[in-house]
């Protein structure tokens, strides 16, 4: 009898290739998310949370559909205030936590190397560079379709 083992098929990112941060490698790496969420955090909202250190999850109503989720309340926090504060992503950001924070600002939606371009002002092709090179900043990663 010959047993056939699938191999995951290696597929090198394009400019097109849409990534995402993934929280998994966080989990994987033994690393604790929060602490670097905090570092993304606005001025008001860090001396908030050096208070309560705790990240908690929170009821969450999407406005559309009506339908309540519990999210982190730092990812929240994040997303609906710090994001849309003036200098949220700069010039002065490395590439990586631009691209870090442009996921957390739009709820984690994979964008391709192009998209995130025209979001932070690098070229598509740095961009893909660093996020497909032998190291994983961050978690962000290719989008793996299942």
């Amino acid at each position: 009898m010959t047993v056939l083992l699938s191999v995951p098929t290696i597929v090198k990112p394009t400019l097109d290739t849409p990534f995402h941060i993934d929280y998994h490698w966080w989990e994987r790496q033994g690393l604790q998310i929060s602490v670097e969420l905090r570092a993304h955090l606005c001025q008001e909202h860090r001396a908030i949370y050096s208070e309560h250190p705790g990240a908690e999850k929170i009821d969450w109503v999407d406005g559309e559909t009506g339908e309540v989720t519990q999210v982190d309340g730092l990812q929240h926090v994040l997303q609906v205030h710090c994001s849309k504060q003036p200098g949220y992503i700069n010039e002065n950001l490395s590439l990586v936590d631009a691209v870090f924070r442009v996921f957390l600002a739009n709820g984690n939606r994979p964008m391709s190397c192009r998209e995130l371009s025209h979001i932070i002002g690098q070229p598509a092709d740095k961009i893909l560079r660093t996020l497909s090179g032998g190291r994983i900043y961050k978690g962000i990663r290719p989008e793996r379709k299942e």
